[in-house]
C-alpha cells in the first residue's frame, strides 16, 4: 500500500509540473531519489517485514515524492493564482516535508543492516533523534516568529502611512515592503539567537565561548597563552575525549 500510494505521488509530478511551470531540477533529482529508496524499501519491507531499513527507506520517499508534489501544487495555488482549488495549507506544510526525510535517513545507516541497533550503540539513534528535532524546532519557530513580525510591522506601516501621513496607497505599499525586506535578516538573527536561548542551550553557549575567545585573540602575544585558551575554548564548546594543538613558527 505504501509503495502504491509513492507511485501516485511520483506520478502527480508530471501534471503538477506541467500546471504550475515551476518543475526543477531538484525536484527531478528527489523524484530520481525517491524511486530509488522507495523501490529498495518496498523490497526489504516485502521480503523482511521486521528490518526497520525497508520501513525508513520507504518513509523518505515518501516524504519526497509529497514535499515535490506539495511544493508544486501551492505554486499552482498561490503564485498563479488558483486560491479557489483546496488543501492550500496542507500544500504548504507538505512542502516542508524535506526535512523530516533528511532526518531519517541516517537512521538507515544506523540499523543497516539488519534493522537493530548493537546495543551498545542504542543510545546513538535516541541522542541523534532528540538533536536534527531540536534544530527543527528552533528553526520553525525562529521563522514562525519573524514571519509574524514582520506581518504585523508590515501592515502598521502601510496604515500608518495611509492614513496618518497620508500617502497614496501604492507608494505606502512600496515603502512598507522595502521596510519589511530590509528588516528581515537582523530580525531573522535576533529572533534565532533568542530562540536558540530556549531549545538549542548547547550551540548558544558555545557560539558565546567562541566569541570571546575571539575577542581575547585581538590583543594576545603569548603562543603558550594562545594555545592554553584555545584549548580550553574547544573543550567548552566541543566537549572532546582527547585536545591537542599543533603549532607552527615562522
Amino acid at each position: 500500500m505504501l509503495g502504491g500510494l509513492g507511485v501516485v505521488l511520483l506520478l502527480a509530478l508530471v501534471p503538477l509540473g506541467i500546471a504550475s511551470r515551476a518543475l526543477t531540477a531538484d525536484d527531478v533529482s528527489n523524484a530520481v531519489i525517491a524511486v530509488g529508496y522507495g523501490g529498495t524499501g518496498v523490497v526489504i519491507a516485502r521480503r523482511q517485514p521486521r528490518n526497520a531499513v525497508g520501513w525508513v527507506l520507504l518513509g523518505c520517499a515518501l516524504l519526497l515524492a509529497a514535499d515535490n508534489d506539495g511544493s508544486l501544487y501551492a505554486v499552482v495555488i498561490y503564485r498563479l493564482g488558483h486560491g479557489t482549488l483546496p488543501f492550500g495549507r496542507v500544500a504548504i506544510l507538505a512542502d516542508q516535508l524535506w526535512a523530516p526525510a533528511i532526518v531519517l535517513l541516517p537512521l538507515a545507516i544506523l540499523v543497516f543492516p539488519d534493522g537493530t541497533v548493537p546495543g551498545r550503540w542504542r543510545w546513538v539513534p535516541r541522542a541523534y533523534l532528540v538533536v536534527d528535532i531540536d534544530r527543527i524546532i528552533s528553526r520553525a519557530l525562529a521563522y514562525a516568529l519573524v514571519t509574524g513580525l514582520l506581518i504585523g510591522l508590515y501592515v502598521g506601516l502601510v496604515l500608518l502611512a495611509a492614513r496618518v501621513l497620508t500617502f497614496h496607497s501604492s507608494v505606502a505599499v512600496a515603502a512598507a515592503t522595502l521596510a519589511a525586506a530590509a528588516l528581515f535578516n537582523p530580525l531573522r538573527r535576533w529572533v534565532q539567537r533568542v530562540v536558540d536561548r530556549r531549545f538549542n542551550r548547547a550551540r548558544y553557549d558555545a557560539d558565546k565561548t567562541v566569541a570571546a575567545f575571539a575577542g581575547r585573540l585581538n590583543d594576545a602575544v603569548d603562543l603558550d597563552a594562545v594555545r592554553d585558551d584555545l584549548a580550553s575554548v574547544v573543550h567548552q564548546a566541543l566537549e572532546p575525549a582527547s585536545i591537542s594543538v599543533w603549532m607552527s613558527e615562522r
